[in-house]
C-alpha cells in the first residue's frame, strides 16, 4: 500500500509531537498532590502557571559539565545540565539576595522543609518579622518552602539559597526579598538530583526576561 507524501509528513509530524509530549515533564503528573511529604502538598493548579515556567527538558548548549546547576537570573530560569546538549529547565523567581552572587559556587548543604529566620534588615523594614527572630519552623507557610539548597564559596556560606516558595505566583518575577525561589514541586525534583558539592554557576544581570 502506498502512502502519499502529504500523509507521510502529517504522520511524521504527529510522531514528533507525540515524542515531545512524552518526555514526562511539565504535566499534571509532575504537579500532583504529594501526600507523602512531611507537610503534604496539594496539587498545583496548572492554569495558574505559564507553560514556559513549568519543568521541561530542553535543548541547552553550555560549557558546564553534566550535573551542574546554572542559575540564569536575568532570564529567571534555572537549568540542571544533563549533558549532550540537554538540560532540565525550571522557572524561578529572583529576590534581592538573588543578585548577591555571580559565578561559581557549590551546594554546601541542603535541607528538607527548612526553618527560616529573617535577616536584621528584614526585621527593621517590617516589624512583623520580629516574631520570627528565633526562627520559623519548616512548613507550608514557611517562605523557604519544601526544600532549600545553601550555596557556598571557599567553604563559606554566601547567604544565597535556592529554595521553594509558598507564593507560586511569584515564579518568573523579580521580588523585593528572598533569593532564588522555585515551585515546591520543582525544588523537590531538583533537590533529589543534587548532593552537597554540586557545582553551581550563577549568571547575573538585571535585564528583563
Amino acid at each position: 500500500m502506498s502512502i502519499s507524501r502529504r500523509g507521510f509528513l502529517l504522520g511524521a509530524s504527529a510522531a514528533l509531537l507525540a515524542g515531545c509530549a512524552t518526555n514526562g515533564m511539565g504535566g499534571r503528573a509532575d504537579y500532583g498532590a504529594r501526600p507523602d511529604e512531611k507537610h503534604p502538598l496539594k496539587a498545583m493548579p496548572l492554569d495558574k502557571i505559564k507553560p514556559e515556567l513549568r519543568r521541561q527538558e530542553v535543548a541547552y548548549e553550555t560549557g558546564q559539565a553534566a550535573g551542574t546547576i546554572v542559575v540564569d537570573t536575568p532570564a529567571r530560569r534555572l537549568y540542571y545540565v544533563l549533558g549532550e546538549g540537554r538540560a532540565i529547565r525550571y522557572g524561578i523567581g529572583v529576590g534581592r539576595m538573588g543578585y548577591s552572587l555571580a559565578g561559581n559556587a557549590t551546594v554546601g548543604r541542603k535541607a528538607e522543609w527548612p526553618s527560616w529566620t529573617p535577616t536584621p534588615n528584614m526585621m527593621r523594614r517590617d516589624r512583623r518579622n520580629l516574631k520570627y527572630a528565633g526562627g520559623l519552623p519548616g512548613g507550608i507557610n514557611n517562605p523557604l518552602g519544601a526544600r532549600a539548597m545553601y550555596l557556598y564559596q571557599n567553604g563559606r556560606d554566601t547567604m544565597f539559597r535556592i529554595h521553594g516558595t509558598n507564593q507560586p505566583w511569584s515564579i518568573g518575577q523579580a521580588m523585593s526579598s528572598g533569593c532564588v525561589r522555585m515551585l515546591n514541586h520543582d525544588v523537590i525534583d531538583l533537590y533529589a538530583r543534587v548532593e552537597p558539592g554540586t557545582h553551581v554557576f550563577v549568571v547575573q544581570g538585571r535585564r528583563e526576561a
